[in-house]
């Protein structure tokens, strides 16, 4: 039951993924989640980010937001990103996963789900046989030391659970 929820692998964010490694394991596309994950909550889209994107589709790599965030969210976010998204997904509600692999054009273990949700991001993910990768949560600096949500104390005792079980987590492949 627990394996609907965990990840293929579990880095600290974005940054830490090794994008060409993916690529030379086949994978063909990768769908981003937006709030926590790329920025904090509500964030706009930083150079870092763009410039990622950048090195992203430079290696061959399409790319999809699936966010449950409004249109105007996203199109705002990926002015200079300039990836396809769905915006009010409703994750983890399994057609737009699904509609996000036909819009890449790729099958379902050519495409990998980064988010930073369990029961969102991952569990989508993970109902339609998509690997993902989770990576820790972005906070804005005035949120850091603030008590977290309920979900997020479930998801970080499920995670340590899980590191314990498999402790290779962090790695890819």
């Amino acid at each position: 039951m627990f394996k609907l929820i965990y990840p293929y692998a579990y880095l600290d964010s974005v940054f830490d993924i090794d994008y060409e490694k993916l690529y030379d394991m086949g994978y063909k596309a990768i769908i981003f989640d937006i709030d926590s994950t790329l920025v904090p909550h509500g964030g706009d889209a930083t150079a870092e980010i763009d410039e990622l994107f950048g090195q992203i589709h430079k290696l061959g790599l399409k790319t999809l937001l699936l966010s449950n965030n409004s249109e105007e969210r996203i199109q705002t976010f990926n002015q200079n990103i300039n990836s396809l998204y769905i915006p009010m997904a409703n994750k983890p509600y399994k057609p737009n996963y699904l509609k996000a692999i036909e819009m890449l054009e790729v099958s379902n273990d050519e495409v990998v789900l980064v988010g930073d949700q369990l029961f969102t991001d991952i569990l989508g993910a993970n109902l339609c046989g998509i690997k993902s990768i989770l990576v820790k949560y972005l906070l804005h600096e005035h949120e850091y030391g603030l008590a977290i949500g309920k979900k997020r104390k479930v998801e970080k005792f499920l995670l340590k659970f899980y590191k314990q079980r498999f402790p290779n987590i962090t790695k890819m492949g």
